[in-house]
Formats: C-alpha cells, structure tokens, sequence
C-alpha cells in the first residue's frame, strides 16, 4: 500500500520554479498528472510553456529532485507530454495575477542596451532549510531559483557583456548558442527587474514583489 500521497508530491512541486517566469510549475499549471504506484514510486506528466524550451531537461531535473524530497518516495519519472497544449488558461488564478502585475510596474527600469551593456548581479543567495534556492534583493524580497539560474546570477559580474553572457550560458547548460538567446534575454530582464542585476549608468529599480 502506498504511503506516500499525490497531494504531498504537488506540495513539493510548488518550490520547483519555472526557469522562464518567477512561478513555480505548479501554479503554472505545467504539471499534467501524478501517479503514485503501491510501491511508492512516482510517474509525472508535465509539459512546458513552450515546445522549444531548451532549458527543459533542467526543469526535469529540478522536478525530480523535488518529488525525491518527500519522505517514502522510491522511484520518480518524468514524461514530458505536449498534448494538451499548455495555455495560460492552465495557470491558476493566484498566477495569472502576479503575471499581471509584472506587466505594469510603474518603474520599470530603462531597457537594456545588448551592444554595451555590463550586467553585474547584486542581492544575495540564501539557501532555504528544505534545500531551495532563493535570491533576495537588497529590500529582502526574494526570488526562487534553481541551479541554472543561479550560475547565470554569478556569471553576471560586471565584466561580461550580453553576447559574452550567452556564451556563458550556452556552456553552462550545454545547449547550442541560438537555443539559449531568447532565454537569456528573458532571464536579464526579469532579473534587473527584480533588483538582482544591475546595469551601470542606468537606473535599476524593482517593480516586482517575488515571493519570499
């Protein structure tokens, strides 16, 4: 008999963090189904947001990790599926919210020059005591991270300019150059947006609360 229940394993799953978006995959409605067999193994079935999303086998991984994280839990598979097509429509209503209120910060920092620009990552890093990662600006609100993220934070040291970072980023993650650009530029200015990066000579203020 199964001692491990469904409800346990999405609770796990809302630390899980999409790579794209500050939200997790829960509440990005990217998870599709959990299966928990008498043995206590786990079958998901999730999706992306986007069926080109390099970062994927990353996200795989982070969700793995997490299901492994609840007590009892022996194996774990992750089947990525992409039927039915993911859409906002699947987000709960807690996330289409704070998707909303991304969009229309009043101080929404200058866009970032791409030629010239030198991002340098400010705030810190804090490991939580259940083994998630969070960055947290200088006003304390936090944003949670997994690895990736968190290697591409470090990478911004002030010295590296846009093309340079995606270079990085490529390397970092294993994936070819034109896979990772958009995600990158995504990344920078989700991040500056949240007083985790800084670009020199123009303004940076935060106009997002991330969770702390």
């Amino acid at each position: 008999m199964s001692t491990v229940s469904a409800s346990a394993i999405e609770e796990s799953l809302k630390l899980c963090m999409d790579p794209e978006v500050p939200l997790n995959i829960v509440e990005m409605g990217l998870i599709y189904g959990i299966d928990v067999t008498e043995n206590n193994d786990v079958n998901i079935k999730m999706t992306m947001n986007t069926q080109g999303c390099p970062l994927h086998e990353t996200l795989v991984q982070d969700a793995t990790r997490y299901v492994k994280k609840v007590p009892g839990v022996n194996n774990v598979k992750v089947d990525i599926v992409w039927e039915p097509k993911w859409s906002m429509d699947k987000m709960s209503e807690e996330a289409k919210i704070k998707i909303k209120n991304m969009g229309s910060g009043l101080n929404t920092p200058a866009p970032i020059n791409y030629e010239t620009a030198l991002p340098q990552g400010v705030g810190k890093l804090v490991q939580q005591e259940d083994g998630s990662m969070v960055l947290a600006n200088e006003h304390d609100q936090g944003f949670m991270v997994n690895q990736a993220i968190v290697d591409f934070w470090k990478s911004c040291n002030g010295q590296h300019k846009v093309t340079e970072l995606v270079e990085l980023f490529a390397q970092q993650t294993g994936l070819q150059r034109k896979q990772v650009e958009k995600e990158v530029m995504q990344l920078l200015q989700q991040l500056r947006e949240g007083g985790l990066i800084a670009i020199a000579g123009q303004p940076d203020t935060p106009n997002v609360e991330f969770k702390k």
